[in-house]
């Protein structure tokens, strides 16, 4: 169940890479996981993938992100509460979702910046 559940997540998080509005980090993150406590070749897999690794083993040796990826959360997380606060009709469902979008881009962006070593040789 776990494996499958991973799985699910891995396909749900490439799908984000292309689709601006559906997060990859957080469905990575549930997929490793997973993974860790389901097969431990998956989940080294995952942390040696050369997309996903440098993410997630910041993410569980510094539990920190990079500012690729909080740029990038930041915008995902405006664009679609926005939409969202659009298209509700009622006026405390808005408000409801205002102080969610505030106290998850506020808790986001208390999270320690580090940028991952792959990173960093690639800008070199």
């Amino acid at each position: 169940m776990l494996i499958t559940i991973g799985w699910i997540c891995v396909v749900l998080g490439v799908i984000g890479i292309f689709l601006p509005l559906l997060p990859t980090t957080p469905f990575l993150l549930f997929a490793s996981a997973c993974f860790m406590r389901g097969s431990p070749r998956l989940s080294r897999w995952l942390h040696l993938h050369p997309h996903f690794g440098p993410l997630l083993n910041n993410w569980h040796q510094h539990r920190a992100v990079s500012t690729v990826v909080k740029r990038r959360a930041n915008i995902s997380i405006v664009l679609s509460f926005a939409f969202s606060i659009y298209i509700v009709p009622l006026l405390w469902h808005k408000m409801m979702l205002i102080v969610i979008a505030a106290t998850l881009l506020i808790w986001f962006n208390r999270l320690p910046v580090m940028e991952s070593v792959a990173t960093t040789q690639e800008k070199q």
